[in-house]
């Protein structure tokens, strides 16, 4: 018997063009938080990082080539992917130097629109996201005459709110150990396919939830992002593996400066 097709994201549809704009604005908002975790987290020197704007708010961007290429192209991986309406969760996660997990930063895309229109989630590859302030997508998209379903100012202030709660959140958290290193991960549907040759780690629904394998010790809402289609939620997973050790004391790195 055939296998039926894949399930496509639950959100609402929205015409093509809007959901190209929507999905460059989402993936310009976690390229960004993604640079801000690894700077409020101590996970590279601060001097490795220079200061920018985006959303017309000060942001923090590794200026490591390296790292810089690692993020856009684990970013663009999880973009294709997005596309496909693969997606549960994307996950930022930071382990210590025993592979133990200490922290999971994570993003709940599962209510996103359905991506209509593109085909085998090839989508043009953006412009340098770092460099941007979240604006041009928006104002481009604002063109569309009848079609326009989406109030950009709504959605360029809901992930700027989101972006200072994050920021907010890494400072005042408990001290990570030296010597942490990160990764990103993709939680996908029950019908996804993981995807080949790229940066991600990926697990499937029905294994062990977030909240049990990381040991389930502290769980910290940060924000819901609702703005017309948009929604998602993100929230902070911290490990038993770091708040039972004796760097959960130290305090946070804001007041160690």
């Amino acid at each position: 018997m055939p296998q039926p097709p894949s399930r496509p994201s639950e959100g609402p549809s929205i015409p093509l063009t809007q959901a190209s704009h929507l999905l460059t604005s989402f993936t310009h908002f976690l390229t960004v938080c993604i640079h801000n975790i690894l700077y409020y987290r101590n996970i590279y020197p601060a001097q490795t990082f220079l200061t920018s704007r985006a959303y017309n708010i000060p942001v923090h961007q590794s200026r490591h080539p390296k790292v810089c290429s690692w993020i856009r192209d684990a970013v663009d991986a999880v973009k294709a992917q997005l596309v496909l309406g693969a997606v549960e969760r994307i996950a930022v996660v930071i382990y210590d130097d025993q592979v133990r997990v200490m922290e999971r930063w994570m993003f709940d895309v599962a209510s996103f629109p359905a991506w209509t229109g593109f085909k085998e989630g090839r989508l043009p590859r953006r412009e340098d996201d770092e460099g941007g302030d979240g604006r041009a997508e928006g104002a481009a998209a604002g063109t569309g005459g009848n079609e326009s379903k989406v109030n950009w100012s709504n959605v360029h202030e809901e992930l700027r709110a989101s972006i200072r709660r994050l920021a907010h959140a890494g400072e005042k958290m408990a001290s990570l150990p030296e010597g942490c290193t990160f990764t990103i991960a993709v939680e996908l549907r029950e019908e996804g396919e993981a995807p080949i040759g790229s940066n991600l780690q990926t697990k499937s629904k029905d294994r062990p939830t977030s909240g049990e394998e990381v040991g389930g010790a502290k769980t910290t809402p940060l924000r819901a992002v609702e703005a017309g289609p948009l929604f998602f939620e993100c929230w902070v997973e911290e490990g038993k593996a770091k708040v039972e050790q004796p760097s959960s004391a130290i305090p946070p790195a804001s007041e160690e400066q």
